[in-house]
């Protein structure tokens, strides 16, 4: 899932503010910082509400945004895609195919770090997910 970030600032100073979850955003010292400081602030806004049995708003287009006045284009005001992962705190199965070759990599680094493979594959995708590249 992904939500509409707004990003703003200049020189040093950014920040990201995702108008469909009141409250959250994020911030850095460069664009790129402060979307990672968003996909954390989200996951953490995201997770709260889930425990308290609330449901995640839907998320709105850019053009709704737009539409709303939500995004002050004249004032350097851009959009940004913000993935969104919240673990469901329910571990599934998954058949994979790997080359052998990779799987003996990953098992390795996996190792390397005091990870399960399935540990590994997990933060790794999350990471993949989250660098928005």
């Amino acid at each position: 899932m992904h939500y509409v970030g707004i990003l703003d600032g200049s020189g040093d100073v950014w920040g990201v503010r995702i108008p469909d979850l009141a409250g959250c955003h994020g911030g850095g010292e460069t664009p790129d910082a402060a979307i990672v400081d968003a996909i954390s602030a989200m996951r953490e806004w995201a997770e709260t509400m889930l425990a308290k049995g609330k449901p995640l708003p839907r998320a709105r287009s850019i053009a709704e945004l737009l539409n709303a006045d939500e995004i002050d284009v004249g004032a350097g005001e851009s959009a940004v895609m913000v993935p969104l992962v919240v673990d469901s705190g329910r571990p599934v199965k998954a058949n994979l195919s790997l080359d052998a070759g990779l799987l003996a990599a990953i098992d390795a680094e996996a190792a390397r770090r005091g990870l399960t493979r399935s540990a590994f594959i997990a933060s790794a995708a999350r990471d993949k997910i989250e660098s928005q590249r």
